[in-house]
């Protein structure tokens, strides 16, 4: 588990997740920075300056911000992730608070799943599973990234595979078709010792997405015997969000 520093630096925070946005999402307004730290706009904006002046980030025509060149090679989503974030926080939310575990908005970039937002339970609970917000982590090995590769076509999953030699295609495509079966994916331990997650796809045809919502749960507390009830809350999210996608398209 990632723990928060005992004494951490707002500033320096800010700038950092300020940088992994611009990043990740591409191309943001000084306002969309306010909003996304939670900072006013003033300071969203000597933040930028600073990473303009560092190479983290340079200033377009239009006066939005995009990743500098110390940014520049990674893969960036296709998902409109500004609209997904907006709808399914609130669902995510929802969902944290009733099961008492964190939940993650997941999308595809390249080969990795890409972690768009957290939803954090307000249980008084110790052990639980900070944000994975930012984050990218091998798709084949992540919940939400085998929800997401179980519902893309064959000759995209080939695509996919092509040239990534940690990547057991046949295998891969074995627990795949599991995943069509069951409706849900597993990650039992295969990217972090001591936690466990539950992963459902997100789809909206108007968007062109595929996006997952997962349950990250840790695995001194997942029990297979509850499999059915997380998977099942996990499915009424995951239609909400798509349903209101859809009402927006």
């Amino acid at each position: 588990m990632k723990n928060e520093p005992p004494y951490p630096i707002a500033s320096v925070d800010h700038a950092l997740h300020l940088a992994t946005l611009l990043q990740q999402e591409g191309p943001m307004r000084v306002s969309d920075a306010a909003e996304r730290l939670g900072v006013s706009p003033s300071t969203a904006h000597r933040l930028l300056a600073m990473l303009v002046y560092r190479d983290f980030a340079e200033q377009r025509p239009d006066r939005r911000y995009q990743a500098g060149e110390v940014l520049r090679p990674t893969v960036t989503t296709q998902a409109p992730v500004t609209l997904l974030r907006e709808v399914a926080l609130p669902h995510m939310q929802e969902l944290a608070d009733a099961k008492e575990e964190s939940v993650n908005l997941i999308v595809l970039a390249g080969t990795e799943a890409r972690f768009l937002a957290t939803a954090e339970s307000q249980s008084p609970q110790i052990l639980r599973v900070g944000t994975r917000a930012g984050r990218s982590l091998p798709a084949h090995l992540t919940s939400g990234g085998k929800a997401i590769l179980a519902a893309l076509p064959t000759e995209d999953l080939t695509a996919f595979c092509d040239g990534d030699t940690e990547v057991d295609l046949p295998r891969l495509r074995r627990e795949l078709a599991r995943v069509r079966k069951r409706g849900f994916a597993l990650n039992n331990q295969e990217t972090e010792t001591g936690l466990t997650a539950i992963g459902v796809r997100v789809r909206a045809p108007a968007h062109g997405l595929i996006a997952a919502v997962a349950i990250a749960i840790p695995t001194a507390r997942f029990r297979r015997d509850r499999l059915p009830h997380w998977v099942s809350a996990l499915a009424t999210t995951a239609s909400a969000i798509e349903r209101e996608l859809e009402a927006r398209a």
